[in-house]
């Protein structure tokens, strides 16, 4: 099950985040199809926010064709995103939580290692189209 969590300092709409946090759960496979999101009241609850929003970012999921609702029921992960390298990502989680752990024992700041991480993505990307 997925437990969310806001950033009250991202500039991101409070849906948005939670929108891309079942994205990032579909990609690692801690959700799959068939798995049932957590229901509107209890995030709403829980985080302290309006149960329309909740109800925003759900809806966003279904237009995507991530997840599907069910009148009485709860809404449902329809789709996937995870990729075909899913079984690896164990060992390259633990990989990379040693690696953190030796950033942060450099006195690397959560936005230090942030940062690092998004320039090397962007530094590292090969165009898909090469034509």
């Amino acid at each position: 099950m997925i437990e969310f969590v806001l950033d009250g300092r991202s500039r991101v709409a409070t849906y948005m985040q939670l929108v891309v946090q079942v994205k990032q759960a579909l990609r690692v496979g801690l959700l799959r199809p068939g798995d049932q999101l957590p229901k509107v009241r209890d995030v709403a609850e829980a985080l302290a926010i309006n149960p329309n929003t909740v109800l925003k970012a759900y809806r966003e999921l279904v237009l995507e064709g991530l997840a599907e609702g069910r009148p009485g029921v709860g809404t449902f992960v329809t789709g996937s995103l995870a990729g075909p390298s899913l079984g690896h990502q164990g060992q390259l989680r633990d990989e990379l939580k040693t690696w953190l752990e030796r950033a942060e024992a450099a006195g690397m700041s959560p936005d230090d290692i942030a940062a690092l991480i998004e320039t090397t993505i962007r530094g590292t990307r090969v165009p898909h189209d090469l034509s």
